[in-house]
């Protein structure tokens, strides 16, 4: 279990940055290069890079070299352990809310029935 929220602390906070949040969600539509990727960013290439060697080291994305090309890919079951986290907790807020629905039902029909 620690390791498993390690790699959870890891991927929330890779993903914490804006930035980064921004190249998931180019590279959730396909693969692309690092010139493509830091296009719309107003910052230095190497600052850039830093944000993809973070996503790379969370494990959300792989890069491989093509001739003088670096091309990045999303890594499709990175979020996996995040997305199951989130669902898990999920259930339990959902039946914490449930549970405060049904109170105030029942104390509202206590005060109508006064």
């Amino acid at each position: 279990m620690p390791n498993e929220n390690q790699s959870i602390d890891v991927t929330f906070s890779a993903l914490s940055d804006p930035t980064r949040r921004a190249v998931v969600q180019t590279l959730s539509r396909g693969p692309a290069t690092v010139s493509e990727l830091a296009g719309p960013f107003a910052m230095a290439l190497p600052s850039f890079t830093q944000h993809l060697g973070v996503l790379e080291n969370a494990g959300l994305i792989v890069s491989k070299k093509a001739g003088r090309t670096r091309i990045c890919s999303l890594n499709p079951t990175a979020l996996q352990d995040a997305e199951d986290w989130l669902a898990s907790h999920r259930r339990e807020w959902e039946n914490r809310s449930d549970r405060l629905v049904a109170y105030l039902a029942k104390t509202r029909k206590g005060k109508s029935n006064d």
